[in-house]
């Protein structure tokens, strides 16, 4: 047995009163993010200026002023939102000055008009299956929200993040868990990201499958519908009724899809980590990739950086062991046979190669004379590193 946090995303069934109750906290959520980011863009630019680095903002001086400054409207709401807003711009500016961030960049504001609204509690409490917010003080007419039956809610709650996404609700619940260890089976794989499928040792898992070729249609087919209502309309194409529809026809086609992504991706991390001990995968550049207009949004449906999240973490709970390829590794161009890695006008590249008329999932040794399925080889090539 292990302890472990863990994440558990689930849908909430607030009633009238505890809707409006979200509804305030989202917009206050927002209101201290955006209050506290203009105080630290302002202690900031003054440290600039007078060249005095005392003057620089951090969390406690950013919370204590605005704490101060409370007008008598915002002590009807959590105080917990404001600091934790307050906390998460921290962080934000903390990464700002890290460019290896994957998101690198300025803290920005927050707009209303954004599609999810939400905020932050540490003081939930999950009670009969059902999430209980923190109280204000002379408030009585105060509810629990009921959670998804299908959610696991094992485990000690230690923060809820609520959020709106049109007019449907969610929580995710940050959970200290216990897990058990997986059983050692002795076996590795090296596992081969691909644009649509991904390849490891005793198969494959399509990643995009032909059900989503439907959904995607109707994607295609709502985003021209709203932009020519904008060109024609303008900005008032956003508050006419039919417009309105369209996008909330657009974002439940987009969550379907999510969802279905999601469930393939759990169900083959779950299965990889269950019948191998070591697993082996490439530290690909998908950013780099997707500068390229010829697979930029396959690469972009495809969820590489997900599927390596997911198995990042259930190897750390199961007790399995992730390898990473440095980005250096020549997995495609490798001979998982005698080893001769092609190179100049041998290379194989999205296309297969020109030089010898060879198709993309064709890799052929020169040296050899070995056939094989070029992803294939390449997992071979990774699971020698293993």
């Amino acid at each position: 047995m292990e302890t472990v946090t863990r994440t558990e995303l689930v849908r909430i069934y607030p009633n009238a009163r505890m809707k409006t109750v979200i509804d305030a906290l989202c917009d206050y959520r927002r209101y201290c993010w955006n209050q506290g980011l203009a105080l630290w863009n302002t202690m900031y630019n003054s440290s600039l200026i007078l060249e005095d680095n005392s003057l620089r903002p951090n969390e406690r001086k950013v919370r204590d002023e605005l704490v101060a400054n409370k007008a008598d409207w915002q002590y009807n709401l959590s105080a917990r939102c404001l600091q934790l807003a307050i906390s998460d711009l921290a962080k934000a500016w903390e990464n700002f000055f890290n460019k290896a961030q994957p998101d690198w960049g300025k803290p920005q504001f927050k707009s209303k008009k954004s599609k999810r609204q939400g905020f932050k509690t540490d003081r939930a409490r999950l009670v009969n299956g059902m999430l209980r917010l923190d109280k204000p003080r002379g408030v009585t007419d105060w509810y629990d929200i009921p959670i998804s039956k299908n959610a696991r809610l094992s485990g000690e709650l230690k923060l809820a993040s609520l959020f709106k996404e049109g007019d449907k609700y969610h929580v995710a619940l940050v959970l200290k868990d216990t897990v058990t260890a997986k059983k050692k089976t002795q076996r590795s794989t090296g596992i081969d990201l691909n644009v649509n499928h991904i390849d490891y040792i005793d198969g494959s898992q399509i990643v995009c499958p032909k059900r989503l070729d439907k959904l995607y249609s109707r994607i295609k087919h709502y985003q021209r519908q709203l932009t020519k209502k904008r060109e024609v309309n303008g900005i008032k194409a956003t508050q006419s009724h039919n417009y309105v529809k369209t996008k909330a026809k657009l974002q439940r086609d987009y969550n379907r899809v999510a969802a279905i992504q999601k469930d393939l991706l759990h169900k083959l991390t779950t299965q990889l980590v269950t019948d191998y001990d070591k697993l082996v995968i490439e530290d690909l550049d998908v950013k780099g990739m997707m500068m390229s207009h010829v697979a930029s949004k396959g690469l972009h449906r495809s969820l590489f950086g997900r599927f390596r999240q997911l198995l990042t973490y259930k190897c750390e709970w199961y007790g399995k062991e992730l390898i990473v390829a440095p980005r250096s590794y020549p997995s495609t161009q490798r001979c998982s046979d005698c080893g001769h890695i092609k190179t100049g006008d041998d290379k194989i590249t999205l296309q297969g190669n020109i030089k010898h008329g060879t198709k993309h999932n064709e890799y052929i040794c020169y040296q050899c004379g070995a056939v094989k399925d070029r992803d294939y080889n390449a997992v071979l090539n990774l699971l020698a590193l293993a």
